[in-house]
C-alpha cells in the first residue's frame, strides 16, 4: 500500500523543504491541481529531480487532448498523470494509449461519477489500470466522505488498483484499511497538521502495519 502526499498550495521551496524530511515515508509526490495552476510543469520537472527515487503524480485532471495534454505531463517527467472519469471515453482512451507510449501511468479520478459501477467496467475494457476515489474539498464541507464509494468500487472492479483521497488522515484512516486500498492519498491531513513530518510517520506506520 503506498503513501501518496498530495501537494497542493505550497510553494516549490516549502514543498521541497518538507519532501527532504519525509522522503523515506513517501512513496508517490502529487504536484496537486493549485500547484500546477500556480507553478506550471515546473514544479514537476523541479520536484522530480530533487526526488528521483519517488514517483510523481500530475494532477492534470484532464477533461480534453487527453493525448497532448497527458504527453507534456509525461515530457515533465511526471509517473502518473489524471484524467477525470466524467469526460468523453474517447478522451480517457487517448490518455491511456499515450501512457502506454511512454510506459507511464494514467489514474481515471471518479470524482463526480454519477454511476461508479456502470463507468468502472467500461474503463476496465478500454485497458484503465488506476482508479481514483475522490471526495473534493466541496463535497468534505457538506459531510461526504469516500468511503462510501470505496466500498461500491472496490465491489466493482476487476483487475484495476485503487486510490482513495478526500479528508484521510492518521485518525480516520483506521475505517479505510479493511478494504485494501492501492494508494492512500493524503494531503490537507499532513499539510495542515500541526508536526506535519510527525503525522506522516503515523499514517505510514499505519499502512505499514495494516498490509
Amino acid at each position: 500500500m503506498k503513501l501518496q502526499l498530495a501537494l497542493d498550495d505550497l510553494t516549490i521551496e516549502k514543498s521541497i523543504e518538507l519532501l527532504h524530511k519525509v522522503e523515506n515515508q513517501v512513496d508517490i509526490i502529487e504536484i496537486g491541481t493549485p500547484f500546477i495552476m500556480m507553478e506550471g510543469m515546473k514544479a514537476t520537472r523541479v520536484i522530480k529531480k530533487r526526488f528521483p527515487k519517488q514517483e510523481v503524480l500530475c494532477d492534470t485532471k484532464i477533461m480534453d487532448a487527453g493525448a497532448y495534454e497527458t504527453e507534456i505531463a509525461f515530457d515533465a517527467g511526471a509517473d502518473y498523470v489524471t484524467v477525470l472519469g466524467i469526460t468523453d471515453i474517447a478522451t480517457i482512451n487517448a490518455c491511456v494509449e499515450k501512457a502506454r507510449e511512454y510506459d507511464r501511468i494514467v489514474v481515471v479520478d471518479m470524482i463526480c461519477v454519477p454511476d461508479l459501477t456502470r463507468r468502472i467496467n467500461i474503463l476496465e475494457d478500454i485497458g484503465v489500470e488506476y482508479l481514483a476515489v475522490h471526495t473534493g474539498v466541496d463535497q468534505q464541507a457538506n459531510g461526504r466522505t469516500p468511503l462510501d464509494d470505496l466500498i461500491e468500487m472496490k465491489g466493482a472492479t476487476k483487475n484495476a488498483k485503487i486510490a482513495v483521497a478526500g479528508g484521510l488522515n492518521s485518525s480516520n484512516l483506521h475505517s479505510y484499511m479493511p478494504y485494501m486500498p492501492d494508494i492512500i492519498i493524503i494531503g490537507g491531513g499532513i499539510l495542515n497538521a500541526a508536526d506535519p513530518v510527525k503525522e506522516t510517520i503515523m499514517i505510514k506506520d499505519i499502512l505499514t502495519t495494516k498490509v
